[in-house]
Order: C-alpha cells, then structure tokens, then sequence
C-alpha cells in the first residue's frame, strides 16, 4: 500500500544549529568537501484506505511543521520504496 511521507524542514533563513554541528564535525571524520548541513525530518503516514494527500497536507500543517519557522513537503511513495544509503 502507497504511503504519504512528509519531510518537515527549517526555512533557509532559520539558523539550524544541529546542522551546524554535524557540518563543523565533518573535518574531523576526514570529510572536508561539504559545504552546510541541514536537518530536518521524515515522517510516513500510513490510511487505512487510499492515501489522501490533502488530509497529509493538513496534517503536516497544523500539527507535524510549525509554519512559521518550518516548509514541508507532501508526497506519496510505493510501499517498497526505501532510503538505502549503504548503496
């Protein structure tokens, strides 16, 4: 069954911190070609029937992103679709 994620960022002009320091520990790991690092979040909605990308978009609105500070994203993946960054 497809699957709603919704990936929740800080808006560019918000300082992000943790990215900062990820970003500034990266030379000690020997990795010295990034230029910044942001963080953020993923979260996957699962409907007990079709996916409803509107009811996401709500969601992601009013209770996953505070608006002011955070831009979200809505979209729907397969359910074999995953992230696999040992590729």
């Amino acid at each position: 069954m497809p699957r709603v994620v919704v990936d929740v960022m800080l808006k560019p002009e918000i300082l992000d911190p943790q990215g900062q320091a990820v970003a500034n520990a990266l030379p000690r790991l020997g990795v010295s070609d990034v230029a910044s690092v942001r963080i953020g979040r993923r979260i996957e909605i699962e409907f007990t029937g079709e996916p409803d990308l509107d009811r996401a978009r709500e969601i992601a609105d009013k209770l996953l992103a505070n608006p002011v500070i955070e831009d979200f994203t809505v979209r729907l993946v397969e359910a074999d679709e995953t992230v696999d960054a040992r590729q």
